[in-house]
């Protein structure tokens, strides 16, 4: 017999991005029935199954430190027959978060992969934004330090579509500011405690959001621009051309008149 017909599964469970009542069915039932919860932090997941009177069989640790090394074990797991959920803090699991090199580790093996849909930050701030949504690219976090945030920004305005990203509250005004000065002065939106009590979504120019936060707000962010319509850089690089060939000096007999 195919060892792969006696395997367990590997379920990739979205968990609520700060609402905890915001889980499906379908999660409560496999992180109930899993042989084993793979978690990002075991302390913040045992809230949550606490929260839903969950006594899981079984809980491990699946974080950026060790993911690594335990995305062979918890391959081991599902060989050897054993269902494994696995949970990031918020949301689905590899999406900035641990999960994808356990996917990968799992798919190697030629065993299933299943995933429970649920709570998205991205998609939540895409449609609170109101701006562009038929495409868009996430970004994930932007570099902490304003020289490289800059350069990132430069080479995303090439998706020519809506750009969604997470920022820490101590780094959005420098981030509204490098975008205003990369972007120029498009529309934006950051959405602040998406699904929480004190939900805020700012919207508009980005010289008005950089001037709505001056200081760090209070609470998780994500910041999302009308990407599509700024400038792609070969345009720029273009318009520079044209202005150098304007200033070039005209060689005798030629016409360098607009036609």
């Amino acid at each position: 017999m195919d060892a792969r017909e006696e395997a367990g599964t590997l379920y990739l469970g979205a968990t609520p991005i700060g609402n905890l009542e915001d889980m499906t069915y379908r999660a409560v039932l496999i992180l109930t029935e899993a042989d084993v919860v793979a978690a990002e932090d075991t302390r913040h997941t045992r809230k949550l199954l606490d929260y839903y009177g969950i006594s899981p069989q079984r809980l491990i640790t699946c974080h950026d430190h060790n993911e690594r090394h335990s995305a062979g074990g918890i391959a081991d797991l599902i060989v050897r027959g054993q269902s494994v959920a696995l949970c990031s803090d918020a949301g689905m699991p590899g999406i900035n978060d641990p999960g994808y090199r356990v996917v990968a580790a799992v798919y190697e093996r030629g065993l299933p992969v299943r995933v429970i849909p649920g709570a998205s930050s991205v998609l939540s701030a895409l449609v609170l934004s109101n701006l562009p949504p038929h495409e868009f690219v996430f970004l994930g976090f932007p570099p902490r330090k304003s020289g490289q945030r800059r350069n990132w920004l430069d080479r995303a305005r090439r998706h020519q579509a809506t750009l969604v990203m997470m920022e820490a509250p101590h780094r959005l005004p420098g981030l509204l500011e490098d975008a205003l000065a990369v972007f120029g002065d498009i529309e934006g939106a950051v959405c602040l405690e998406i699904t929480k009590m004190f939900e805020e979504t700012a919207r508009g120019p980005i010289s008005a959001l950089a001037a709505r936060f001056p200081e760090p707000p209070r609470g998780e962010g994500m910041v999302v621009f009308d990407g599509a319509s700024v400038a792609p850089p070969d345009a720029d690089t273009g318009m520079k051309k044209r202005q150098r060939d304007r200033r070039k000096p005209s060689s005798p007999g030629s016409d360098n008149s607009d036609t």
